[in-house]
């Protein structure tokens, strides 16, 4: 497993992490905690040093499940959680969105929570989660440069979400000065806002990471949701509009060339174009169990992509991968009317928020 930097603050993650919220909620599938436990000993054993919760994740019960695994871990792990929402005052109804509280007030408290569960005095990364770029303020940036300050989080990020877009804030945090890196959905298939995010990264010169989540489109590039998949109510993964997977099978057909019998498969291809990238410091896939993890922990080893290789994926991507089908996703997220999807010049309808 190799490591990477977020931005220059002199915090390493490992170029695969774990994202925590598979445990302590039931979105993506059930287990116990004491199997919760085991899939976050076993990543460690695989070499996973970067793990990423946040306190929304089951309301707390995955910073509960992830401290407690790591426990005797703790020096060898990178630990990152968020905060942001506040589930302590407003009820959960299904997957939807929680109100946020980023007052100062509100913030202090939470870390303080945060630290508690995790069972820690610091984490390496702290986030504020799903943020609008609207509510970043002024007294929001000096709350997470105290945080910092006081050593209670030595780097600072800005999760991106819920869903796909949010440029505006993508570029805030390549901007500010506080923000060492910047998560949100990017894979091979969905390569807008992340590349824009990059580009953004370049041309500021900036200190400014992008990590990577949902790197395989919600089971397409592991073929984990092939067309003999039926998806439950629950699974997170039936959000998407079934023309996504249709047109995603056809699509994935188009780049059977990443495959390596033996060296490398199709799902860790896909890890690969994302870290082929100098700019993304580590890419957290959805875990289900720990096959999954063995074949993609594993993915930080594999051949990189070839420039030819890598080429040939973008030249694909500009022809919709050479299909005549619509994916039915042509729309992102934004707080700001789309103004900021304009102001890219991206093909992309805003969706409303």
């Amino acid at each position: 497993m190799h490591d990477r930097e977020l931005g220059n603050s002199g915090v390493a993650v490992s170029e695969i992490g774990f994202g925590a919220w598979v445990i302590g909620t039931d979105w993506w599938g059930d287990r116990t905690e004491d199997q919760a436990v085991e899939m976050v000993q076993h990543a460690l054993d695989r070499g996973i040093t970067y793990f990423d919760t946040g306190d929304v994740y089951g309301h707390g019960n995955s910073e509960d499940l992830l401290g407690r695994a790591i426990a005797e871990h703790r020096e060898e792990v990178t630990l990152a959680t968020k905060i942001g929402y506040d589930f302590y005052n407003n009820p959960q109804a299904g997957h939807g969105e929680l109100p946020k509280d980023l007052s100062s007030e509100y913030l202090r408290e939470a870390f303080d929570r945060s630290l508690d569960r995790l069972d820690t005095d610091h984490v390496e990364f702290l986030q504020l989660h799903n943020a609008n770029v609207d509510e970043v303020t002024p007294e929001v940036l000096d709350v997470l440069r105290e945080f910092k300050a006081d050593g209670r989080a030595e780097s600072i990020g800005w999760a991106l979400g819920p869903s796909i877009g949010w440029l505006a804030e993508g570029d805030a945090a390549a901007e500010y000065d506080v923000f060492d890196a910047v998560q949100t959905v990017f894979n091979l298939l969905e390569q807008d806002p992340g590349m824009h995010f990059v580009e953004t990264i370049r041309d500021l010169d900036a200190d400014t990471s992008v990590l990577a989540r949902v790197p395989h489109s919600s089971g397409l590039l592991n073929e984990q949701v092939t067309p003999d998949t039926e998806l439950g109510d629950g699974d997170h993964r039936s959000y998407r509009p079934d023309e996504w997977y249709e047109a995603g099978w056809e699509k994935l057909d188009a780049i059977r060339f990443l495959e390596r019998d033996g060296d490398r498969t199709m799902s860790q291809a896909a890890i690969q174009w994302l870290l082929y990238h100098d700019e993304v410091a580590s890419v957290t896939p959805t875990f289900r169990t720990t096959d999954d993890i063995d074949e993609w922990a594993a993915a930080s080893e594999v051949p990189s992509l070839s420039d030819e290789e890598y080429d040939r994926v973008q030249e694909l991507y500009a022809e919709n991968f050479e299909i005549d089908r619509f994916d039915g996703m042509d729309e992102l997220r934004t707080s700001v009317d789309g103004d900021d999807i304009e102001a890219a010049g991206l093909d992309k309808r805003a969706a409303s928020y």
